[in-house]
């Protein structure tokens, strides 16, 4: 892929500094052919990272992203705290606030267009819940803060490969909410979202494969009637609106059907029965993108991995991945706009 150094750089934050974010984002962005990027967080946690993994390179403090320019071995920076050096491996509150600043200011910056979008690195929800931040995810974080709720909005989440894209109903809650979340309201709000999703990527007439919530898709109502009740109207009225949705299929096979072409891309009713087969497939490979925003939002498909982190052996593929699609929908989007 070749990328413009023209364009607006991409934001992309640091995540927990106890963890791989500061390590994944140092090594994704000073790799050759990087798009252009400027990263926010503390700024001790990305001078760890660079001396861990990037030590050739240097981290030159900014206001902002204008201006920036490209510079050899110099990868620009917006503190959004600042705090001494925290310990790998550790929730802490002070993480989880350092976080959580780190994702508000890309968030400004992406409403306000002064970047061209926003990649994150990988956050620890229970620090988060020490800082008094009283989102679960990214996600919910990201919904709140836009203003997409203020316009009516709503947004989901995509887990993609190369394979496969999946969006899902319901994220971040028990088994026992996800249930009673998946009206058919939810169902309609994921299949449209799968469906400008798969737009986005350039894909003319997306196939919207839905997966049923009970073993066999319920077989007709003898394992539960939510795919009767609730998800089959849903699809109906999708149908209506021209999307071509499909289903309910049994979840234990569509992810299968749509990898092998059949679909362009499923809409699964819960957060593992989404997430277990696209991380199956090699967590190194899945980028999470945010569908509903007015903005771009990307990032890798894993964790904090606190047990590896400080070690300089955390694998950047997934959070390059992240950045390449970042670019890629950036691009896409700009082009629809012109």
């Amino acid at each position: 892929m070749t990328f413009d150094s023209s364009r607006l750089p991409l934001a992309v934050t640091l995540g927990d500094p106890a963890g791989i974010g500061p390590e994944v984002a140092l090594r994704a962005v000073t790799r050759p052919g990087a798009p252009k990027c400027i990263l926010i967080g503390p700024p001790v946690a990305a001078g760890r990272a660079r001396d861990l993994v990037a030590p050739d390179w240097q981290i030159e403090t900014v206001d902002g992203p204008e201006g920036v320019v490209d510079k050899p071995k110099v990868i620009p920076l917006i503190p959004s705290s600042h705090s001494k050096s925290h310990p790998y491996g550790k929730i802490s509150a002070e993480a989880g606030q350092m976080s959580y600043h780190a994702i508000l200011v890309a968030i400004a910056l992406a409403k306000a267009e002064r970047v061209s979008g926003m990649v994150t690195a990988p956050i620890q929800k229970e620090a988060l819940s020490l800082a008094g931040v009283n989102y679960p995810g990214h996600t919910e974080i990201l919904e709140y803060h836009s203003g997409i709720l203020e316009r009516g909005g709503r947004v989901a989440m995509m887990l993609a490969n190369e394979d496969l894209r999946i969006v899902l109903v319901t994220i971040h809650v028990s088994l026992r909410e996800a249930l009673e979340q998946g009206d058919i309201q939810a169902q309609l709000r994921a299949i449209r979202l799968a469906h400008k999703g798969c737009m986005a990527f350039g894909i003319g007439s997306p196939r919207v494969a839905v997966a049923g919530l009970n073993p066999h898709a319920g077989e007709g109502g003898l394992f539960g009637r939510e795919e009767i009740d609730i998800i089959a109207p849903a699809i109906a009225k999708a149908r209506e609106e021209g999307i071509d949705a499909r289903g309910p299929f049994p979840g234990d096979t569509v992810f299968m059907q749509a990898r092998k072409g059949a679909f362009d891309v499923v809409v699964a009713q819960y957060h593992d029965q989404g997430l277990i087969p696209i991380k199956y497939m090699g967590l190194e490979k899945g980028v999470n993108i945010t569908l509903g925003l007015p903005f771009v939002r990307t990032s890798p498909d894993h964790g904090t991995a606190f047990d590896i982190a400080g070690k300089g052996i955390a694998d950047p593929s997934s959070m390059i991945q992240a950045i390449q699609m970042a670019y890629r929908l950036a691009e896409a989007r700009k082009l629809r706009r012109d």
